[in-house]
């Protein structure tokens, strides 16, 4: 089978125009995919995870339709457990853009509101605390909280007014022209008050402690949202 099909199905359904559009949705470097390309490997899994709207027949094999045909389907909200005292009040409905991330220029970018062609949809959702947005979860750090494909509704905060235990997502400057946005619990770090622990829900992935300094950009994570069809 040829592996660079697969990746050519990625991009269409993306319209993407670049492999670094294609090397960042997939949360891959440039030379990681180059050498799919040449070695005509893949990394299923990885893929598959980042493409649960797309039809698998027609992504391997170019047949069949694009989407998956709509199923009935489950829609599962799940506020997200806050252990300090003080309760944010809650909105008796509200409208929530969702945002395509891979649409804009990172979190930063989001957060100023400069990326109203980044919206896919608005959501409506009764009995939360105010949002600011939403998007998909891309990753398997918070599983089995979270997982890959499903919603998180957030509200922007300053860190300077962190509630220390709680989820947040956020973005971490890797240099001076790119960012790395996830999704992670934040704690005390033992290395002083310049630094946050990063800690996952999934055991596999190790805290890690992240210079505040590097930190670009921070929201709290308020609610998820999960699909399942049945």
């Amino acid at each position: 089978m040829n592996k660079a099909l697969i990746l050519n199905r990625i991009k269409e359904y993306n319209d993407f125009k670049t492999d670094k559009e294609l090397a960042s949705f997939l949360g891959i470097s440039k030379s990681t995919l180059s050498n799919w390309y040449n070695r005509n490997s893949i990394d299923y899994d990885l893929v598959f995870s980042k493409c649960v709207q797309i039809d698998k027949n027609w992504l391997l094999t170019g047949k069949g339709k694009m989407l998956k045909e709509e199923k009935e389907s489950d829609i599962i909200i799940n506020p997200i457990v806050i252990n300090r005292k003080t309760k944010d009040s809650l909105k008796e409905i509200q409208e929530i853009p969702l945002y395509n991330l891979h649409a804009t220029a990172g979190l930063v970018e989001l957060f100023k509101g400069s990326n109203q062609d980044a919206i896919i949809d608005n959501i409506k959702i009764p009995g939360i605390a105010s949002c600011d947005g939403a998007v998909y979860v891309s990753g398997d750090s918070m599983y089995p909280l979270l997982k890959s494909g499903d919603i998180v509704l957030y509200k922007e905060v300053d860190i300077s007014r962190l509630f220390w235990g709680e989820m947040y997502l956020l973005s971490i400057q890797l240099d001076d022209w790119s960012e790395y946005i996830t999704i992670k619990y934040i704690q005390k770090s033992e290395l002083g008050e310049d630094y946050i622990k990063l800690v996952s829900q999934n055991q596999h992935h190790q805290p890690k402690d992240e210079p505040i300094k590097n930190i670009q950009a921070l929201a709290l994570i308020r609610a998820s949202i999960r699909i399942q069809s049945s």
